[in-house]
């Protein structure tokens, strides 16, 4: 049986849940390029008219090979709530807004604005908590090598989210490429590529990186995010 795709499952959406179905997004790596099979998550949003149980039974039988397939389920909106939560959620509307594509409904961003001040007060905020979480990892962990490396690799992802926003909040083009945004962004805020390139290699599945006790590679990943913090602190 031939797996099923992103357009397999808006199809199967779109049929099972007719008139109440405003969008379904396929967002993120899946659409922007760098997607690593068995890492990366296929990401997917549903904007629909209400989320009652009826909206759930009937997407159990979209859902169910979409699941077996590996893949989550999707995030779940109400028209209302999409439309109502712009300001809080604006660095993660920002970014799908620059990589989606409609499988399913109409242009959810249509009508639609989001804040640069909206976006830049959400950076700081997940910024300094990325950065005060990993320095309390850090001091837990820094003699336990693989405690420490499952901390700071969880981390880069979120990190290189942020570092879109904040790219796009400065005017400037932020790269598809891991590489290339990394690049981008350390010219912009200054701080060097490769103090973080083996955590970025490791998020794309183009290296392993395993820290040892006290890795000078864990307190340089913690410079730049304090310089990060820094820059975007100065942008208010």
């Amino acid at each position: 049986m031939a797996a099923i795709t992103a357009e397999d499952f808006g199809r199967g959406v779109a049929e099972a849940l007719g008139a109440r179905l405003v969008s379904l997004v396929l967002y993120g790596s899946a659409v922007r390029g760098g997607h690593v099979p068995g890492r990366s998550d296929v990401n997917t949003l549903l904007i629909c008219d209400r989320a009652d149980e009826a909206l759930f039974a009937a997407l159990e039988r979209p859902l169910g090979p979409w699941l077996k397939a590996g893949h989550g389920a999707p995030l779940v909106f109400t028209n209302a709530e999409w439309r109502d939560s712009a300001d809080v959620f604006a660095v993660e509307y920002e970014d799908i807004r620059a990589a989606h594509r409609v499988l399913a409904g109409g242009d959810p961003w249509s009508g639609l604005a989001v804040r640069p001040a909206d976006v830049r007060r959400q950076l700081e905020h997940e910024l300094r908590g990325k950065l005060v979480r990993l320095r309390q990892a850090y001091a837990a962990f820094a003699r336990d090598p693989a405690q420490l490396t499952a901390a700071f690799t969880a981390s880069v992802s979120g990190f290189l989210t942020m570092l879109r926003g904040v790219l796009r909040l400065t005017g400037r083009e932020a790269p598809a490429d891991s590489d290339g945004l990394l690049r981008a962004a350390a010219g912009a805020i200054g701080f060097p590529p490769a103090a973080i390139d083996a955590f970025v290699a490791h998020a794309q599945g183009r290296a392993t990186l395993r820290l040892s006790a006290r890795d000078p590679r864990a307190t340089a990943y913690l410079t730049v995010l304090a310089r990060t913090v820094d820059f975007v602190d100065r942008l208010g």
